[in-house]
This record gives C-alpha cells, structure tokens and sequence, in this order.
C-alpha cells in the first residue's frame, strides 16, 4: 500500500476521532478541502468548508461526550471508506429536540474522497432513524429495545 494512501486513511481516522469530537476548527482546516462537496448537507446549508465547520460545531452543540469509534478503515486510490460508530449523550438543542441527556450509539459509514491531500468529497450512511429513537423522538416499536 502506499504512502499516500496509509496518509488519507490517517487523515480520515485523525477526523473522526480527534477534529471532529474536539471541534477543532484549525484542524479541520488542515484536512478539509476549502471546496469540500458535503453530499450529506441539508437543504440551504452553507458550501464548502464553512459547511462542514458548521455541521461539526452543530454536533458539538449538540451532543457531549461525543466520540466516534473506528472499526474499519478502508482505501481504494484517493478514496476512504471509514464504518464506525458515532456516540455521546444529547445535551444541546438537535433539529428541535430540547437536549434529553440521553446516551447513543449509532452505526455509520463516512467515504471521502482526497485531493492532495485534503476531504474534497464526503459522502454518509447514518441509521438517523436509530438515533431519533435513541434520544427518543420517535417511539421504538413494540418489543424492541430503543
């Protein structure tokens, strides 16, 4: 594998476990293209690297406790898969909900693709579902845990 590649996947990894749940917005910087395409962003959200920064502030907001654990780490050339879970607790306004200081943990898998160096494309698969559940917006079903 080359050096490049074991790079990006430090630069993913780096992202998730540390820039994200710290809300560094220096590092992020560093990792983050100033033209990132986020194919997750809501409707209206702001472009580029202001969008992401925004995104991992909301989340800081948010939620407390925030880590993201790394199961896998995968490259492919200039893209890296990342499968982990997200947790924390909800102590902060989410999409309308008053915090409930409720603990989560949620499966998700982020793709990036670099560009010397840099996140320029991001792509998610969040279980939001789950984690609407979790915080308890939406009642589980029957029988099941939330």
């Amino acid at each position: 594998m080359s050096h490049d590649t074991e790079s990006i996947k430090a630069t993913a990894r780096r992202t998730l476990e540390k820039i994200f749940p710290d809300g560094d917005v220096a590092a992020l910087a560093e990792v983050v293209h100033p033209d990132v395409v986020n194919h997750e962003a809501p409707t209206g959200a702001p472009k580029g690297l202001d969008g992401m920064t925004q995104t991992m502030l909301w989340l800081k907001a948010a939620f407390s406790e925030r880590r993201y654990e790394i199961h896998h780490v995968i490259a492919d050339g200039d893209t890296v898969a990342v499968h982990c879970t997200f947790s924390g607790r909800h102590t902060g306004e989410f999409m309308g909900l008053a915090p409930t200081n409720r603990p989560f943990a949620v499966r998700q898998v982020h793709i990036v693709r670099f560009e010397h160096g840099k996140g320029i494309e991001h792509w998610a698969v969040r279980d939001d579902l789950a984690m609407m559940r979790q915080l308890g917006a939406i009642p589980s079903p029957a029988g099941s845990n939330p």
